[in-house]
């Protein structure tokens, strides 16, 4: 997919100003691995792909820059950001008591409609295939647990945290059929809530959240070491 067909698939949507929707497009563009890590972000091109100026391309990047997707660097200019495996498990470092507490906070101000809503996403995942709308809905489904707790910073900080990562879970979670184990452990966390069981709901999204690191920078870690030997290798005679 295109950068163009990002923004047409992205339009129908309501912007209120053109660097939010060119900033959405380069961000689901690099979630997708349409722009792979590393790689330099030229913004005459995007501004002519995407038919807009250069002002809110710059406009864009600074916003991607501020979530951690986007790095810019002297005589380069802006390029996407690459994780190691050992950056991605400290965002998870940080991520687990935040969202700890954004549950433990919003938990006794959960609705029944709220409850309500949250079972219907983890349906919608069920039947759901493609990598990145399940992805979109795993993100909905905590957010809808997290809203109440009336803690914007904590909830701003913690979709930070997760967008970082996204990209590398939607390769991982497509590769490895992670889906069955993902939403046994969303049930367990749900039903707890249900019960009003705070501590055994955030202990199950602690475990939850903990098993998914650990998986994750495993994933990356092997990777790497996978590139670093094929490099090593002596070039055939």
């Amino acid at each position: 997919m295109t950068l163009g067909e990002l923004a047409a698939a992205l339009s129908a949507q309501r912007y209120r100003t053109t660097p939010g929707l060119v900033a959405e497009v380069l961000r689901e563009a690099i979630l997708r691995n349409v722009l792979t890590g590393g790689q330099q972000l030229r913004q005459d091109e995007i501004a002519a792909h995407l038919g807009v100026s250069r002002i809110p391309v710059r406009e864009a990047l600074r916003q991607l820059e501020a979530e951690g997707l986007v790095t810019f660097f002297p005589h380069r200019g802006a390029v996407v950001s690459e994780l190691s495996h050992q950056e991605v498990q400290e965002i998870y470092e940080i991520r687990i008591p935040l969202e700890a507490t954004a549950l433990r906070l919003a938990l006794p101000r959960l609705t029944q409609q709220d409850l309500e809503r949250a079972e219907a996403i983890l349906e919608a995942i069920d039947r759901e295939t493609e990598v990145a709308k399940w992805s979109g809905l795993n993100r909905e489904f905590h957010t809808i647990l997290y809203t109440p707790a009336d803690r914007p910073r904590l909830l701003a900080l913690i979709n930070t945290l997760r967008t970082n990562v996204e990209r590398y879970q939607r390769i991982y979670i497509s590769l490895m059929q992670h889906k069955v184990n993902s939403q046994r452990e969303h049930r367990q966390i749900l039903e707890a809530c249900r019960r009003r069981d705070v501590g055994t709901a955030v202990q199950a999204l602690e475990s939850h959240l903990g098993q998914a690191a650990q998986e994750l920078v495993a994933y990356l870690r092997d990777g790497r070491d996978r590139r670093l030997r094929t490099e090593a290798k002596p070039a055939p005679r």
